[in-house]
């Protein structure tokens, strides 16, 4: 029986059968070796070398076995093997029964120690004065019946290193000889014994790349990291900091003329001077945890614990962060624990039972998306997902995480029409499984990461999405605003001329903007799918259109929040934005594109310095309309101010192509004021319509509610900030 479940690869307890055991007598040793292929075995002694026996050959398909009738203490050693044409020399795993089973009983205790333990830990042992290298394998798959670690190191046959089975379901075996860089995969059999197709490791630290999709041996020890000084100064209040987020996806931002992306080593060298020159906070990555296809842009992940290998290795990946933060750059990356692919190597059915899936296709399959959605009420699952996060922000460096399709999560109707889904034991639609999950996510990060970011893409009014779990809240740190961004672009998409029918559609956000945290977001959701660009969804003729966007560009950032826009909004892109291409950054060439890129470069720079557009988002007395009913002129204007008050902005947006001469408005104080920017400015490609005045004196005249006032030309479609000197 021994010998036919180890020829088919069934065997689930190699450790009670292989290695070196008392006999059943008690009066010595004896040693039983599993070498398919093999002629011969020399028993060596590993701390001296020298050879202590052959071992007998029981049967051809590769048993063989040793007897040491004298021995009463168990000794190290390894094997010297025969084979047709070479000679090689092969430490026994099965001598390293601890070394296999360490860190399993710590897995529970804390989340992180998931990627700790499971997976490929690259592991040294200290056997009779020598050192053993090799690799620790630990893969959950508690409904397999048996488990192989195959690869690059035993020709890819499952029956050549079976794995011991644990009593909470791992299966383990520590290999000596592997080392980093080599390749490997699970070899499962289901519940029947059938095999499954060759896994890729749910913890691997790397993956290959179509056809293999392997997983490859990696060492999170060797990088040397150098952002310490930018590591010391974010300690501090993201609510209180600037932050306009220029979101990215690295594989068509820009390309090689043949059409290749550029990889992480080689975006250091470009992306970060651009981004440096354009004045932004910090960039948001697409998801790059490894994906099997492009297309889904990184959001149908099957690597949770590896960066994407289409630019680099995990090293250049980490070098890039490193490089971000030394030239004061934050990094955030998206994540997606909303749902995973299909795809026959990833966890779908992973030991032959849906193991991290809903098993009801009601709760487990995802319409939108045609993949799997995560188990959230198992705690294997909930351990994974939670581990998954907080390896990012230790392995690295990331300053916040972006949770993709929060409501998808949230809700059990969600995307589903009656009788397409199960409801919760109270008969409602909230996935009680979901929020348990998402705010225990949210505690860990904050509790062992306190100055890292959350950020929640939640498109519903789900209650409390960035308050604190102790206050009720899903405790996130901030909140993307779908509806300012829904409400904004389809005001921005109406004529001028009907957009007086339509003015609270921009005004509305300020009723519920101190309900959350807000990030303002343009995402690449805005520029896909049949959607155009934005310079597209403007309306009127070329200059108008252009106008418009520059306009709105403005108006979002002197609007209370932080600041995220999808690439290529910044050059006014013509185009729908295609994962496959590059950005046309050819459009620079013309004065409209140049345009938007100066005014955004010098948006980012004035709202960087003027601490009054973005220190108290989130304080009710910072924000103050002084015209929000000027339906007929489409005008809007507020001040700014900064926490404590001492500073303010002025800002007004006009959404019309029609200047507004002698228009009054309502002013913090007496002084003179001055435009601080105008999109409208020549330099911006604008008409360039004068204001009236280079400096504006405060007349004590009350107006819009303030004491006093000024008198200034409106440019046509255009945005002023204005500040007293």
């Amino acid at each position: 029986m021994l010998l036919q479940n180890l020829a088919h690869a069934r065997c689930g307890n190699p450790f009670e059968h292989l290695g070196l055991k008392f006999n059943a007598q008690g009066t010595g040793l004896e040693l039983t070796a599993w070498m398919p292929s093999a002629q011969a075995i020399t028993v060596k002694d590993l701390k001296t070398g020298k050879a202590l026996c052959e071992m007998t050959r029981e049967d051809e398909k590769g048993l063989f076995t040793a007897s040491f009738p004298r021995r009463q203490k168990l000794f190290s050693y390894f094997f010297t093997v025969q084979y047709d044409q070479a000679k090689v020399d092969v430490i026994d795993p099965y001598q390293f029964h601890d070394t296999a089973y360490a860190g399993l009983a710590e897995l529970t205790h804390a989340p992180e120690n998931i990627y700790h333990t499971l997976g490929a830990q690259l592991t040294e042992v200290e056997v009779d004065g020598k050192i053993v290298q090799g690799v620790r394998f630990a893969v959950y798959a508690p409904s397999a019946t048996a488990v192989s670690v195959v690869g690059d190191f035993n020709y890819w046959d499952g029956t050549r290193q079976p794995m011991q089975r644990s009593l909470c379901g791992h299966w383990v075996l520590f290999v000596p000889g592997v080392g980093e860089g080599m390749r490997y995969k699970f070899e499962l059999k289901d519940p029947m014994g059938n095999r499954l197709p060759h896994k890729t490791d749910p913890v691997g630290f790397q993956i290959e790349q179509f056809p293999s999709h392997s997983s490859t041996v990696y060492d999170h020890r060797r990088y040397e990291w150098n952002d310490q000084q930018w590591i010391e100064s974010q300690r501090n209040n993201k609510l209180e900091q600037p932050m306009s987020i220029y979101e990215l996806h690295m594989g068509s931002w820009r390309r090689h003329g043949d059409g290749s992306p550029l990889s992480y080593r080689e975006l250091v060298n470009e992306l970060i001077p651009y981004i440096l020159e354009m004045g932004y906070t910090h960039i948001e990555l697409l998801p790059v945890s490894e994906h099997p296809f492009s297309g889904s842009w990184g959001y149908q992940p099957v690597g949770m614990f590896a960066s994407t290998t289409r630019f680099g290795n995990a090293d250049d990946f980490k070098f890039f962060v490193d490089q971000c933060h030394q030239q004061g750059i934050g990094v955030i990356v998206d994540w997606v624990p909303a749902h995973f692919p299909s795809d026959e190597h990833g966890l779908a059915r992973f030991d032959g039972t849906p193991l991290y899936e809903y098993e009801d296709p009601r709760r487990g399959w995802h319409p939108d998306w045609n993949s799997f959605i995560y188990d959230f009420g198992r705690n294997h699952v909930r351990q994974f997902l939670v581990a998954s996060a907080l390896y990012w922000l230790e392995y690295f460096h990331v300053d916040g995480i972006r949770v993709d399709a929060v409501a998808s999560m949230l809700y059990l109707d969600y995307s589903r029409n009656e009788g397409e889904w199960v409801p919760n034991v109270d008969g409602g639609n909230l996935n009680y499984e979901a929020v348990s999950l998402i705010k225990w996510f949210n505690e860990e990060i904050y509790a062992k990461y306190p100055h890292a970011m959350t950020i929640a893409e939640e498109s519903t009014a789900f209650p409390g999405v960035s308050k604190p779990t102790y206050a009720g809240g899903l405790g996130f740190g901030f909140k993307w605003n779908m509806g300012w961004m829904h409400d904004s672009l389809t005001y921005m998409s109406k004529d001028p001329c009907y957009r007086k029918y339509h003015h609270n559609e921009m005004t509305f956000a300020m009723i519920y903007n101190y309900d959350e945290n807000f990030v303002l977001p343009l995402s690449h959701d805005e520029v896909v799918h049949g959607k155009g660009s934005l310079l597209d969804k403007m309306p009127g003729d070329e200059w108008q259109q252009v106008a418009n966007l520059r306009a709105y560009t403005a108006f979002m950032f002197g609007f209370p929040g932080k600041k995220l826009n999808f690439m290529g909004h910044e050059i006014a892109q013509s185009a729908e934005w295609n994962h496959d291409d590059s950005l046309q950054w050819w459009l620079l060439e013309y004065d409209k594109h140049n345009g938007q890129q100066k005014l955004v470069k010098d948006l980012n720079r004035l709202y960087r310095q003027e601490s009054a557009l973005w220190e108290a988002d989130y304080q009710h007395d910072a924000f103050s309309w002084l015209e929000h009913c000027d339906a007929e002129s489409s005008i809007f204007a507020w001040i700014r101010r900064n926490k404590s008050g001492s500073e303010s902005i002025v800002v007004l947006s006009h959404f019309t192509p029609v200047p507004r001469n002698n228009y009054r408005m309502g002013v913090p104080g007496p002084g003179r004021y001055k435009v601080l920017l105008n999109s409208d400015s020549h330099y911006y490609w604008g008409s360039n319509y004068e204001t009236g005045a280079v400096e504006f004196e405060a007349e004590a005249r009350p107006w819009h509610g303030q004491e006093y006032s000024i008198e200034l030309n409106v440019p046509p479609l255009a945005t002023l900030f204005i500040k007293r000197i």
